[in-house]
Order: C-alpha cells, then sequence, then structure tokens
C-alpha cells in the first residue's frame, strides 16, 4: 500500500486520460451520433443509407478490434497521430454508431400525428427537428444516453491494451513493478465505481428535472 502512496501521481496521471478520453469521446461520439442521427431519419435514400451503412458496421464489431485496427493501421496508410488522439477518435467513432440509435429510437416517442402537422404548417425538415422532434426526444434519450456515458467510461480500460497508460494502464505497471495486484486493482475499481455512480446519479437528476418541465 505504500508504493501506491508513494506514486499516487501515476494513479491521478491515469486518472486523468482516462477522464479526457471519456469526456473527449463522449462529446464527439454525441456530436457525430446526432448527425448520424439526421441523416438516418432524413427523407433522402442516399444519405439513410450511408448513415445505416455506418451504424451496422461499427456496432457490429468490437471495440478492441476498432482500437487495434486504428493504432496499428493507420500509421501503415501514413496516418500519424499520437495514441490518445488516435484511441479517442476510434472510440468516438464506434460510441456514435450506439448514440446515434438511442437518438432514433427517442425520435420515435414523438407522436407522428404532430410531425405531419408541422410539415401541413410549412415546416421544413430541420425546423421540425430542431423546434418539435428534438425538444421531445431529448426527454425520453436522457437516460440511455447516461448508459453510453457510462460504458465509455468502463471501456476506456480497452485502451491499456494497445499501449495507453490510463487509469487501468498504469494499474497493469503497477502489477508488473511492485507485484501488489490485489490492493491496485482494488484501487482502481473504487475509481471505476465513484466515477460511474457520479454519471448514473447525475443522469437521473437530469432525468428528473426534465421530467418536471413537462
Amino acid at each position: 500500500m505504500n508504493a501506491i502512496i508513494d506514486h499516487s501521481g501515476q494513479l491521478a496521471h491515469g486518472l486523468f486520460l482516462t477522464l479526457a478520453m471519456t469526456i473527449c469521446g463522449f462529446a464527439c461520439a454525441l456530436a457525430l451520433g446526432v448527425l448520424l442521427a439526421v441523416l438516418l431519419i432524413s427523407p433522402v435514400v442516399p444519405m439513410r443509407t450511408l448513415a445505416s451503412v455506418y451504424v451496422a458496421v461499427f456496432r457490429n464489431i468490437p471495440l478492441l478490434v476498432w482500437l487495434v485496427l486504428f493504432v496499428f493501421g493507420l500509421p501503415e496508410i501514413g496516418l500519424l497521430y499520437s495514441l490518445l488522439t488516435t484511441v479517442t477518435v476510434a472510440m468516438a467513432l464506434y460510441w456514435a454508431a450506439f448514440i446515434c440509435e438511442v437518438i432514433r429510437s427517442g425520435v420515435r416517442t414523438v407522436p407522428p400525428g404532430q410531425i405531419e402537422a408541422a410539415r401541413a404548417l410549412g415546416f421544413r425538415f430541420i425546423q421540425i427537428l430542431r423546434h418539435l422532434v428534438l425538444p421531445q426526444a431529448t426527454r425520453s434519450m436522457v437516460q440511455p444516453l447516461g448508459n453510453i456515458f457510462i460504458a465509455l467510461t468502463l471501456n476506456t480500460s480497452l485502451a491499456a491494451a494497445v499501449g495507453v497508460r490510463e487509469l487501468t494502464g498504469e494499474a497493469q505497471v503497477f502489477t508488473i513493478r511492485y507485484d501488489i495486484p490485489i490492493p491496485i486493482f482494488a484501487v482502481t475499481t473504487a475509481i471505476y465505481v465513484l466515477m460511474t455512480l457520479t454519471g448514473g446519479l447525475v443522469t437521473g437528476r437530469l432525468e428528473r428535472k426534465l421530467a418536471i418541465n413537462r
């Protein structure tokens, strides 16, 4: 336990990388997921097809496979980025497919009659999304998006498999150097639990707030 205390700065650095990947990855995935969902429900067939193919491909290949392909494949074609950037982008592209499906499911909760009425009043597609669909659909999307945020947080641990020394990666280094797997992974587990519980509490509070404002 003394080794953990003496080298707590390394764990703090790993935690910082985990938080950075989580926040940046989720923000990028959310932005891309919204765009994919808009394409998926758009009246333009090529756009719907493109979004459908993207979602199908990324949802049916494990995240670890994508991480390996991005980290070791991109340099082979001349695309060189930092390891952290590459992993974060790969996670964002992967989780965007799941966020797209969450948003599409949320959109389906809006009564079709309201959408038809908006069309009859002359609203354009983007106006219907902005003023009618998304404000109502958001209420049903909060909890599923929170679940994706938690899943993304936990899946940042996969980055250790491709060389990122985030929280799990630092724990593995501690285990190799000091041969204390149980204490270090107990501390690491506690940190992950704290992060996911915080995410769950924030999501629940936001969901209740939106429900009150209906």
